[in-house]
């Protein structure tokens, strides 16, 4: 599969960082993104469509990035799913990291990040 073959969800409640990741993901390639602004609106998109990709944001209220990725791992309804997750935060913690990987994280992306670190990480997780 090709990179412009990826369907991407992006998680994220700050429309500014919707852009910016919807601008770098265009920038390798990647044009069919959707948008959901709370972890509540992923869990809808991701029941009715399939996604090849989740970035999410880790600090989002009411349900953080963490907590949508629990529940994407956990429960049956998106467990089936074969979606890589990637958990994107401006607060980097070592504890983070653990958290994400102990539920299933991909790959944990701490900001800032560029097109081409993004690139890396979606080739070395979904392998394309």
């Amino acid at each position: 599969m090709s990179l412009s073959a990826l369907k991407v969800l992006i998680v994220d409640n700050q429309i500014t960082r919707l852009r910016i990741v919807r601008n770098l993901l265009a920038q390798i390639g990647i044009t069919a993104v959707d948008e959901a602004h709370d972890g509540h609106e992923a869990l809808q998109k991701l029941t009715q469509g399939k996604y090849h990709l989740v970035l999410s944001e880790w600090s989002m209220v009411p349900m953080t990035g963490l907590e949508l990725l629990q529940c994407v791992r956990s429960d049956a309804t998106y467990k089936h799913k074969e979606v890589a997750f990637f958990l994107v935060t401006s607060n980097y913690r070592q504890e983070h990291l653990i958290a994400a990987k102990t539920a299933g994280a991909d790959c944990y992306i701490p900001r800032p990040f560029d097109a081409k670190i993004l690139e890396t990480k979606i080739k070395v997780s979904i392998k394309v």
